[in-house]
């Protein structure tokens, strides 16, 4: 029937209490008590390897005492129901969860490019975009859409904040568009010795450019406009 605290049953060998093997155990299945956790214990580290049929180790899950490190082609965290929710090879790292959730205070850091359909700050949170050092650069094909529902989009910048359409219209939809720090002639001199343009609509909302004068010197029918 066994010896000590180990037993033998019709299911296999029954360990009660802790046991210490000096050589290596080999087993099919080691499972705990129903009441009670399986607790594997080492003064150094615990390592688990997983072989194949020529005995060379494919995986190998080492817990140590500082560091926690696992060596596989691939490794998968899934739900109780089987859903693939962290996947990690040499190629990619997907995150099949339905939210990505950053607690630490700095955010997120990524030192390279980002590919995501949707950007979105949490419920009263603001969503901010930025690059202490660098330029930001948001690209898509077809288009890309900013949107605050319930407040101000800022884009602030130390330098210059272009707006550049290589194939259409820049449009500005609004009820009122104001420049508030545009320069303003002095009296007695033209437009061109202070450097210094008017800036005209045409009846489609275009804008351009006029050399500043003492009136106005924006035409319906200019050729800008045609």
């Amino acid at each position: 029937t066994g010896m000590g605290h180990l037993r033998v049953t019709k299911e296999g060998l029954r360990l009660e209490g802790e046991s210490e093997f000096l050589f290596p155990l080999y087993a099919k299945e080691i499972h705990s008590r129903v009441d009670s956790s399986l607790l594997l214990q080492s003064t150094h580290n615990v390592t688990v390897n997983a072989r194949n049929s020529n005995g060379e180790v494919t995986g190998r899950l080492n817990v140590g005492p500082k560091m926690v490190e696992f060596h596989s082609q691939q490794f998968q965290i899934n739900s109780k129901d089987g859903k693939p929710l962290f996947t990690v090879d040499e190629n990619e790292v997907v995150i099949g969860t339905d939210k990505l959730r950053v607690t630490g205070p700095e955010g997120a850091l990524f030192e390279h490019s980002v590919e995501t359909p949707l950007v979105k700050a949490e419920a009263f949170k603001q969503l901010r975009l930025e690059s202490p050092t660098r330029s930001l650069s948001m690209d898509a094909p077809r288009g890309i859409n900013i949107k605050a529902q319930a407040g101000n989009i800022e884009a602030l910048s130390q330098m210059d904040i272009k707006l550049h359409s290589s194939d259409g219209v820049l449009l500005l939809d609004a009820e009122t568009v104001r420049l508030p720090k545009l320069p303003e002639g002095a009296r007695g001199g033209s437009g061109i010795s202070q450097g210094l343009y008017e800036i005209c609509v045409c009846p489609d909302g275009k804008l351009y450019l006029s050399v500043a004068g003492v009136g106005s010197t924006c035409q319906e029918y200019s050729r800008v406009c045609q």
